[in-house]
């Protein structure tokens, strides 16, 4: 197999990866507040929502540290041991208890930040500065069949179900363990890629932590793991603060606002509508089936058509404004403004306009696109910009979106509707600008190196 081959190949088994494990956690922490409330054993007294708070403010913590733990035990170790602890977070609901609940909890987010961490490595050093675009959308449109997959469990499974046995629980949860775990292993099938043979780049290890002595012929060939570890933390705070991040520090916020939104206020918002009839809470599981169309629609065409795009990636994010603006506005029509916080009977206000489930899941699936158009771009321009240095890039990546989710999970409990979507519109206008001026300085970085090399 060609060089190139294998690095294609290695992102395709990555995304699999991913599309295993996400299709078994998504389910799971989709359905997990329902559960909850099933449980008939009054010993458990957890909340979904506050695993998901907690999660997400370890998740952004542990940020700081999780490109020191990639780098001195490898990216493929690294995914697969975080994804063993989001095995064990699933496999908390086959018998749960409350204390194993919360652990699991502050396990996973931890889990997340060096699974993120790896995940960003393994993309960098699989492409090149043509190939980067291509990539992650490929692994994008893998990743976000999850959500297709899980969301459709979610409606035929549970649609029309009142209360949930123990039985049904177990077996649930079981599989979804089990599916989890497929996802774990697969990334023992990526192979090192082989070394690109351009003597100015730097080559990143893949499946092993091992000293960097070509760059450093000035330090100690006999420098430990700690000084790795503590190299790679420092890069990262470093790169927190230059002029590149600072300007996608806008565009990554606004992705992890968005997150929140469309992973959890939308759904609840759907739920919530009782003149969408005693179907509003299976309508939950399609438009989540309609986001992941979205997202692997996008992830897909924008992977596929990134050797054909001479304009760069500010049309692809400009496409996703626009996608998203258009259905922000018309949530603002469709669905009442209390919907985010309404009680568990829903809410009876009116919108501005006659409740229609067709428009709520063209919403749905405009959501997915336009999250898709920014993510795989960012994915891209963070790739190509510390390429030498995925791993604390993408570590700062996942700490700025993280923080800005906790943040969206907090406001959300409290902000009626169009207050959220004000929001949202925005840090979305603010970051598109910030993240045109950042493609700018990519592109002067590529001509300066075009020239470099003739």
């Amino acid at each position: 197999m060609s060089p190139e081959g294998k690095r294609l190949l290695n992102i395709i088994i990555l995304g699999f990866g991913f599309m295993f494990m996400f299709t078994a956690f998504q389910t799971c922490g989709n359905i997990e507040q329902t559960i909850i409330k099933s449980f008939n054993s009054t010993d458990f007294h957890g909340s979904g929502y506050t695993s998901m708070a907690i999660i997400y403010g370890v998740f952004s913590a542990s940020n700081l540290i999780a490109p020191s733990v990639v780098t001195v035990i490898g990216p493929q170790l690294s995914m697969f041991f975080s994804g063993l602890l989001y095995s064990g977070y699933i496999a908390v609901f086959i018998y749960p208890y409350t204390w194993s609940f919360y652990t699991a909890s502050v396990l996973v987010g931890i889990a997340a930040a060096v699974l993120w961490t790896a995940q960003g490595n393994v993309l960098a050093i699989n492409s090149t500065d043509n190939t980067i675009g291509r990539n992650s959308g490929i692994f994008w449109a893998l990743l976000q069949f999850s959500l297709f997959f899980g969301n459709l469990y979610i409606y035929c499974a549970w649609h029309g179900h009142v209360h949930i046995t123990d039985k049904d629980r177990q077996t649930v949860f079981i599989s979804l363990t089990v599916i989890s775990l497929v996802g774990c292993f697969l990334f023992f099938l990526i192979r090192k890629p082989d070394p690109e043979p351009a003597p100015s780049e730097v080559s990143e290890s893949l499946l092993q932590a091992e000293s960097t002595e070509s760059c450093s012929t000035a330090g100690s060939p006999h420098s430990g793991l700690s000084s790795q570890a503590l190299d790679a933390f420092v890069k990262a705070c470093k790169m927190f603060v230059t002029k590149e991040m600072l300007l996608l520090s806008v565009s990554i916020g606004y992705t992890g606002l968005e997150l929140t939104f469309y992973s959890g206020v939308y759904g609840t918002c759907i739920g919530a509508m009782t003149r969408f009839g005693q179907d509003a809470k299976s309508l939950i599981g399609i438009s989540g089936i309609f986001i992941g169309i979205g997202e692997i629609l996008g992830g897909g065409v924008f992977g596929m058509l990134n050797k054909c795009n001479r304009f760069g990636r500010n049309p692809v994010v400009l496409l996703g404004l626009i996608t998203h603006f258009v259905a922000f506005y018309l949530i603002f029509l469709n669905i009442a403004r209390d919907a985010p916080i309404a009680p568990e009977a829903g809410t009876d206000l009116q919108a501005y306009i006659t409740p229609s489930v067709g428009v709520a899941l063209l919403c749905s699936f405009l959501l997915g696109l336009g999250d898709s158009c920014f993510n795989t771009q960012l994915l891209s321009i963070i790739g190509f910009m510390f390429r030498n240095d995925s791993a604390p890039a993408f570590a700062v990546f996942k700490f700025i979106q993280s923080i800005m989710a906790a943040l969206a999970f907090f406001y959300s409990n409290y902000l009626l509707l169009h207050w959220q979507l004000l929001i949202l519109v925005v840090v979305g206008f603010l970051g598109s600008v910030t993240f045109f001026m950042a493609e700018g300085v990519a592109e002067s970085s590529r001509r300066e190196s075009d020239y470099d090399s003739i």
